[in-house]
């Protein structure tokens, strides 16, 4: 028996279903943890704490440590990769990411080919020292963002509602915006091998804004940037195990999961369930979706949503999550109770 075999979440992603699914939290090391908050404050800034290997080792565990799940991810952040590229990045308090806008073609044309990967050793170091730390059963999971998600916030130098600015900008000016692009899947595919190299037994590509483009939009900067990810990948470990979440694809998801070949897909809280189940989910094993505000509210009503989310998912190759990413605001208790409902599912 190889060590991976052991790990309930690698056999989900290998194609076998698990009677009781994996449980793991997207988040999960967060502000609703006062042991995380507790090492923020002594790390200081965001990125200060990113680029602690002890101390981002140290947060990566302490949900583990407190809910026993079935996976850790690393803590660290989608703008890394802009980092290591020479672009300013920061984050402000309450306000979140900040970065020098690449906004015009003639900026685009300044962009840096090859990121520095020096700069990202802490998160290789940190990976290292998870690895050390973890039961054989847990996974660890390593992560990027899709390259479509990180250029909006390249090109805007932030979070917008809609993010506008790079949707025009991919319409207006489609050629310096591939140039972003092809940066962006040049350099995941060296960072998510890096990382897997270092420890992770899976990785995630993280397209939170995926949701915000068209059809013909989501072929071109959410699908085709993502299956070039999974391929050089895979030409470099032809058994890597990687989950896409294109965050709001709905009906898109099938021709998402076709195109990528990714191993898992993992679904927001609006996802229509026979379509996941008859289109999705009889390719590729899904993870997801429990409505964050379920487990804000707690009592009944998260009790009905877990078993909703069983009910419609667990009888295929599932991983229980959150539909998106935990919220500080969320009670510990409703997170132990989340845990013992799945675990306790006799479906």
């Amino acid at each position: 028996m190889t060590e991976n075999s052991t790990k309930p979440l690698l056999e989900v992603l290998g194609g076998k279903r698990r009677e009781i699914p994996p449980i793991w939290m997207m988040r999960q090391a967060g502000r609703y943890l006062p042991e995380y908050r507790e090492t923020r404050a002594k790390a200081g800034g965001f990125l200060d704490l990113c680029f602690n290997p002890e101390l981002a080792a140290e947060v990566t565990l302490q949900p583990i440590r407190r809910f026993g799940f079935d996976a850790a991810i690393i803590f660290s952040d989608i703008l890394v990769i802009p980092y290591a590229l020479g672009r300013e990045v920061r984050f402000e308090v309450g306000e979140g990411p900040r970065l020098d806008p690449l906004d015009t073609p003639e900026k685009i044309a300044g962009l840096a080919r090859h990121a520095d990967f020096r700069r990202l050793s802490p998160v290789y170091e940190a990976l290292r020292r998870v690895r050390g730390e973890l039961a054989n059963d847990v996974a660890l999971i390593g992560f990027c963002g899709a390259p479509w998600t990180v250029a909006t916030y390249m090109v805007a130098g932030q979070g917008t509602p809609d993010q506008a600015p790079a949707r025009l900008l991919a319409y207006r000016e489609p050629e310096a915006f591939s140039k972003i692009i092809d940066v962006l899947v040049e350099n995941s595919i060296e960072y998510l091998l890096g990382q897997l190299k270092a420890g992770a037994d899976c990785v995630q590509i993280f397209d939170t804004w995926a949701g915000v483009l068209p059809p013909r939009e989501f072929l071109r900067w959410s699908i085709a940037p993502t299956a070039r990810i999974v391929e050089g990948v895979h030409a470099k470990k032809p058994d890597a195990k990687i989950i896409g979440f294109p965050r709001g694809a709905g009906a898109l998801l099938p021709a998402y999961v076709g195109a990528t070949k990714v191993n898992a897909v993992s679904i927001d809280w609006a996802a229509e369930p026979a379509l996941i189940r008859e289109r999705v989910q009889s390719r590729v094993a899904v993870q997801g979706n429990l409505d964050p505000l379920a487990l804000i509210a707690g009592g009944g009503a998260l009790d009905r949503a877990v078993d909703d989310v069983l009910a419609n998912y667990a009888q295929g190759r599932f991983i229980f999550n959150l539909g998106h990413g935990i919220t500080p605001e969320t009670p510990i208790a409703h997170v132990e109770q989340m845990v013992r409902r799945v675990r306790e599912w006799q479906g």
